[in-house]
């Protein structure tokens, strides 16, 4: 039976592949697109630091801290994304 890893493993393998094949299918609304992808790059993060720096196991404040914090990253690039868009 697969460990946490090997799952946070595929899963960030299927994110990836992911990330290649969705363009090409919302290229006609650019905003969908770009929230898409930094949707896959917000659950790639939040993989890589439960699973991978161990956060899972740290206390609910440093794991809650260091999510928004990604949460927030991927936040102010969709807006950014989406000022360019629109101007």
């Amino acid at each position: 039976m697969p460990d946490r890893l090997d799952i946070a493993w595929i899963m960030l393998i299927g994110l990836a592949l992911a990330t290649i094949l969705v363009p090409p299918l919302v290229v006609s609304r650019p905003l969908f697109a770009n929230a898409l992808l930094l949707t896959f790059a917000a659950l790639k993060g939040r993989r890589i630091v439960l699973d991978f720096l161990d956060l899972r196991s740290a206390p609910a404040l440093w794991r809650g801290l260091v999510s928004a914090w990604v949460i927030i990253v991927v936040l102010f690039a969709w807006l950014a994304s989406a000022i360019v868009a629109l101007i």
